[in-house]
Parts: C-alpha cells; sequence; structure tokens
C-alpha cells in the first residue's frame, strides 16, 4: 500500500507530512479494530461561564470493557508507566462524539487527531460540574468542568515545563528522556512552585486555573497525576497534538499558547490574569507581548528564572522585547522566592 497522493486539482492541499501520518494512522486503526479494540474517549477537565462551556477530550482505540487484560492495561496506565506507552495509541479521527451537559445535547466530530474542542452553550450555575461523553461502541465517560461565576476578575494560567515540573526543554535529547522514557514518580517537581500556585489558589478561590503548555495530549492523564500527587491545584489542561498541520512540518507552540491567551481574554473580557512562566523558552516573549495588547488584563506576570545549568540544557535564556509592558514583573529562581514578592505586591 502506498502514501496517498497529491490532491486533486482545487482540493484543499494538505501537507505531505499530514497526509503520511493520516496513512499510517488508517493502517494501524484497521489493524487494532480487527483485534477487537473500540473507540474509547479520555476525558479532560474544561471550564465555562454560566451560558457556555469549553469540552476537552480525545478518542483513541482501546479493548472493549470486560476484554480479556483490558482491567489489567487500564490499571497500569494508572500507575505511572513510562512515557513512551502513552505515544503508542491510535487515535480515531472523524469519530462522532456525543456530549451532554445541563440538559442539552450535541454531536462533535474528532480532529484528524482524535482531540476534541468543543464549545456547548448551556446555561448552568457556578460550580463543579460533569459533561457526559459517548461514542460509538464505548462506554460513558465523565468529564470535570468548572463553571466560573460571574464577576470573577482574577485567573491563573501557568506553563507546565521547566515551571511547574524540570523537564529541561527543549534540548532535544533530554527532551525525549523526559517525555518518552522518565517514569511519571521519577518526575521532579520545581522548587517552591508548588506552595505558589497553592497559595494563590487559597487567596483566590474563585480563580480558574490553567496550565498552558506545549506538551502534548497524549501526557494528559500522566500530567495530571502528577499535578495531584505533587499538591499543585486542580485545574483545566490546555495542551497540544504533536505532529504535522495541514499546512506545516511541525505545529508551533508558541502559537498554541497565543491562540489560548486571547481565546481566554475574549471568553472573559473582565479577567485580569496572572501569568506564571520560566525564561528557557519563549514564555517572556509570549506573555510581555500578551501584556503589551492587553495591558489592563494582566495582574502580575512571573517568571521563573532557569539556573545556570537548567539555561544550558534548555538550550539558552530567552531575550524578549519587553517594552510597553505595564503590569508588575516579578522575576526569581524558586518559588519561594516569587511568593515574598507576591506579597509585597498584595496578590497574595
Amino acid at each position: 500500500m502506498r502514501p496517498p497522493h497529491e490532491p486533486a486539482p482545487g482540493a484543499v492541499r494538505v501537507h505531505r507530512a499530514a497526509r503520511i501520518e493520516d496513512w499510517v494512522h488508517g493502517i494501524r486503526e484497521r489493524s487494532a479494530r480487527r483485534r477487537g479494540h473500540v473507540p474509547t474517549i479520555v476525558p479532560y477537565a474544561g471550564y465555562g461561564s454560566v451560558d457556555w462551556v469549553r469540552i476537552l477530550c480525545r478518542v483513541l482505540l482501546s479493548k472493549p470493557p470486560g476484554s480479556r487484560g483490558s482491567a489489567r492495561t487500564r490499571a497500569r496506565r494508572e500507575q505511572g508507566i513510562r512515557g513512551w506507552r502513552s505515544f503508542t495509541s491510535v487515535p480515531v479521527g472523524d469519530v462522532a462524539v456525543r456530549i451532554s451537559i445541563g440538559g442539552q445535547e450535541i454531536e462533535v466530530v474528532a480532529d484528524r487527531g482524535g482531540v476534541v474542542d468543543a464549545t456547548v452553550p448551556v446555561s448552568l450555575p457556578p460550580g463543579r460540574h460533569e459533561a457526559v461523553l459517548s461514542t460509538e461502541g464505548g462506554a460513558d465517560q465523565r468529564a470535570p468542568i468548572d463553571v466560573i461565576a460571574p464577576g470573577t476578575t482574577l485567573g491563573i494560567i501557568s506553563d507546565v515545563d521547566d515551571t511547574v515540573m524540570v523537564t529541561a526543554l527543549p534540548r532535544p535529547l533530554l527532551a525525549a528522556w523526559n517525555t518518552f522514557v522518565l517514569d511519571e514518580h521519577a518526575r521532579m517537581p520545581t522548587p517552591g512552585m508548588a506552595v505558589l500556585l497553592e497559595r494563590l489558589s487559597r487567596a483566590h478561590p474563585d480563580a480558574p486555573v490553567v496550565y498552558l503548555s506545549t506538551g502534548a495530549w497524549n501526557v494528559a492523564p500522566t500530567l495530571t497525576r502528577f499535578l495531584s500527587r505533587n499538591l499543585y491545584p486542580a485545574g483545566t489542561l490546555l495542551l497540544t497534538d504533536w505532529g504535522p498541520t495541514h499546512d506545516r512540518l511541525f505545529r508551533s507552540g508558541r502559537i498554541h499558547k497565543e491562540d489560548n491567551l486571547r481565546r481566554l481574554a475574549e471568553e472573559f473580557p473582565d479577567m485580569h490574569w496572572i501569568l506564571i512562566g520560566d525564561d528557557g523558552q519563549h514564555d517572556e516573549a509570549i506573555y510581555g507581548e500578551f501584556a503589551a495588547e492587553h495591558p489592563d488584563r494582566v495582574a502580575a506576570i512571573v517568571i521563573r528564572q532557569l539556573s545556570a545549568g537548567e539555561a544550558v540544557l534548555a538550550g539558552g535564556r530567552s531575550r524578549a522585547e519587553l517594552h510597553g509592558v505595564t503590569a508588575p514583573w516579578i522575576s526569581a529562581n524558586d518559588g519561594a522566592t516569587i511568593v515574598k514578592r507576591m506579597e509585597e505586591l498584595g496578590l497574595l
């Protein structure tokens, strides 16, 4: 069997790498279905207002409930298996997913990577809710949804890599080791950052917490357990789908972050955000540009400074142009120092 040919004249041109990826996924999907695997939804935490909610999930092929070995496999996946296993699952694109919440029910279609990112108009009171997600042949799954109360004016957005968890990204070999090989229990939390986020969340209990990362959706269950085990406040993960897109060889992590920051600003026009990141990648530049575009929407920018060794491993510190930023700017190499400076600013 050969990879797909060039698109017909007049058709939307898709990057060759994306067509090859779809071809490989098609082979793996047919093989998995012949072995009796069925579409299974992996739910992620979502958020929303009293008028709408954002639903996030991914559809993968797995053994049906009750099949031999399926319970053992699920248990093993829940117990901190090595990262590479999360990238061997078979995503199912273009499959229908039914979403039920607050008496509303809609049907959406997963994208080519099996990811569902859908906004559902629904009237709900503030607080924690659940959306019921279902698809052909699979068991219903429940996704937690945090409905933010009207009048909430402060939110928290945090990077993950080298901000809450030491990963030494984007150095290729170390990034690959930390992502694909290292057991989740061996991953190291960044010193003091769990205390910082927990204190922020306790001081502002209505503030939503969003973990905005360039990491892949494949690691979402592992990352959720890591955050919980290291006492980080619960929140919504906004990750990405690694691999080629319809128009480029690799997805842009920077564009992913910029797009989601702008989306959150549009969704919550009265919200002021505390933006937390590190100086090893592009967080300074991304947050600085966002603050310049929305000067009245940023409560503070918090940058965790990498040590000299971490900066070398992460490819050097960024040198963002920060002209025009009026928001408080806090930089320190550990969470404890950041806490002290936030106390001085009255944010804690």
